[in-house]
């Protein structure tokens, strides 16, 4: 049972289910009791019960699954800035997983009006195709639709094996900066399949233009990254 301060209840429950939960008493993934046996072991009623639930929902501490319960929700793989530019294998490795790729598909392809469009740039006549998979310990959390004028990397070699930034440098080509759109995206018939989503599962996509150190547009990225793995911040300063 709680322990009561000067504090609502419904604060005082939601700092003992997170204690809780950081105490290893409830585990990530764990069904909770019913709201009827969970409200008798905080000694609270069922209406404060529901206000603090609700909080917990609201900070993607639990997920409510319609018709089956209620479920501590995962913690995120990696949490960072947005401002700061990591690549897939980065941020995975961050979060003390080990990072691997499966490739869906590779491909060289005619440059459309479209592409030349997309990088400002008519010069170049092909550019590279990727679409793959990023695994973390195994398990599918990113899916990456990668494209690049072809010009930029002669020596194509395999990008399960090597990520792209890598590539890039050793063909002397450093990525500075890259501008980025996020859009959440509910749920994607085919993509939350790949990554194994459950349905209330949301994605994150990120659109990225990178840029190497002579403003030239290099490389662009589309990644949806599943929402329950990967929590991004933005610092925000008074102007």
């Amino acid at each position: 049972m709680i322990k009561t301060d000067q504090r609502p209840l419904y604060l005082q429950v939601i700092d003992k289910m997170k204690q809780d939960i950081e105490e290893g008493i409830y585990e990530a993934g764990e069904r909770l009791p019913s709201e009827f046996v969970l409200s008798k072991r905080l000694g609270v009623s069922r209406a404060t019960l529901r206000e603090a639930l609700r909080m917990l929902e609201d900070e993607s501490v639990i997920i409510r699954r319609h018709g089956v319960g209620t479920f501590i929700n995962t913690k995120p793989l990696f949490n960072a800035g947005i401002e700061q530019l990591f690549s897939v294998t980065d941020m995975i490795e961050q979060g003390n997983k080990e990072a691997g790729t499966m490739i869906l598909s590779s491909d060289i392809q005619e440059a459309s009006l479209k592409d030349h469009h997309l990088f400002n740039d008519d010069q170049f006549d092909d550019i590279i195709h990727i679409e793959r998979v990023r695994t973390a310990d195994g398990e599918p959390v990113v899916y990456c639709l990668d494209k690049m004028p072809r010009n930029y990397l002669k020596d194509l070699k395999s990008f399960e094996e090597e990520s792209i930034f890598t590539q890039l440098e050793q063909a002397g080509i450093t990525i500075a900066y890259a501008h980025t759109q996020i859009e959440p995206l509910g749920y994607h018939e085919r993509i939350s399949d790949i990554l194994q989503c459950e349905p209330e599962t949301s994605l994150l996509i990120l659109k990225q233009m990178h840029y190497d150190e002579r403003e030239r547009p290099i490389l662009y990225s589309k990644n949806y990254f599943r929402a329950d793995k990967f929590k991004f911040n933005v610092l925000r300063k008074r102007v």
